[in-house]
């Protein structure tokens, strides 16, 4: 019992590694430690998609992290749970920098937090994994944590205090809209790259269609039993259309296709993609998304103004086992 509390492995795994110890306490807590080790290593490409996830703030700092491991069952479990408060705990008492610096600071019982997520690894059998971690620092910090299942959590640092159920409106519109950051001005240029060779692509590919759609309905040919390889043969098939047309329409989109594709318009299609880069910006970012808590269609940015022009949201974290 007294090997138990120490590490909260089970009764039967304390039994046999006291044994193994010959009584030696301290190297019985190494095996079990070792047994963590073992057992998470043997379920190391198991997949954790189930979980806790915590917060804390404290002063103008916040934390949130998240406990993983295999099954509902074992994440709704007390000791686990207990494991994870106790994390988060230790976590906003040192407000490392990142994650790898949390799994080295030192739990209550003198273990890291390593050591401690491998010994509950050993104590179910299933795999356990510091998931996440993040740290907030702002001169007012908000939180929130989903209720229902535990699973999905955020955090919101604010350039000044602000009303509560503003606060937590913001912190829940993180939660609920995943922006992919504060504003336009900040949002990671790989992410702009990459939105505006999609909506590039999007628009050639649209005007490539519209063209060849055009083509085959002058022909007498419906676009769509013909927009796909796999539906020509099939409504072929059916009788929908003849061989014959099945042969027109494969021409058509070949032939159609390419003359299209070699005399688009270059400047409208960069003014089509801008524009839809701002409709990305839009609803994307959380200044510019419209606010859920709001009555009516109003920006994140506007709902603050109303209450607080000088509020700002400086920075924020979110993290969801179900992403």
């Amino acid at each position: 019992m007294k090997l138990r509390k120490m590490t909260s492995a089970g009764m039967m795994d304390c039994k046999k590694a006291l044994t193994e110890a010959e009584g030696d306490f301290n190297k019985a807590i190494e095996i079990i430690r070792e047994k963590g080790k073992l057992v998470a290593a043997k379920r190391a490409d198991r997949e954790t998609t189930e979980g806790a996830v915590k917060a804390r703030i404290q002063g103008g700092k916040g934390i949130l992290v998240c406990l993983g491991c295999e099954t509902d069952f074992v994440s709704r479990n007390a000791d686990f749970q207990t494991l994870a408060d106790a994390i988060a705990d230790v976590a906003i008492a040192n407000a490392p920098a990142d994650l790898e610096a949390l799994k080295a600071c030192k739990m209550a019982d003198g273990q890291t937090v390593e050591e401690a997520v491998e010994a509950q690894t050993g104590k179910t059998g299933e795999k356990h994994v510091l998931a996440f971690y993040a740290l907030v620092e702002a001169p007012f910090v908000a939180e929130y944590i989903h209720k229902i299942n535990g699973k999905l959590g955020a955090l919101v640092g604010f350039n000044k205090e602000i009303p509560a159920d503003l606060a937590k409106g913001v912190v829940m519109q993180v939660a609920s809209m995943n922006p992919v950051s504060v504003s336009k001005a900040d949002c990671p240029q790989s992410v702009i790259d990459n939105e505006l060779a999609v909506a590039v692509q999007k628009t050639k590919d649209e005007m490539v269609q519209k063209a060849v759609d055009a083509a085959l309905k002058k022909v007498g040919i419906n676009p769509a039993h013909v927009d796909s390889e796999d539906h020509i043969e099939s409504n072929t098939a059916k009788g929908w259309i003849t061989p014959e047309q099945a042969a027109q329409a494969r021409e058509i989109i070949a032939k159609v296709g390419a003359e299209k594709a070699a005399t688009l318009n270059e400047q409208m299609i960069q003014n089509i993609a801008q524009g839809r880069l701002q409709k990305f910006f839009k609803e994307s970012t959380l200044e510019e998304q419209e606010y859920q808590m709001g009555d009516g269609k109003v920006s994140v940015k506007d709902a603050m103004a109303a209450v607080d022009k000088e509020a700002k949201v400086l920075c924020f974290k979110r993290f969801s086992l179900a992403d």
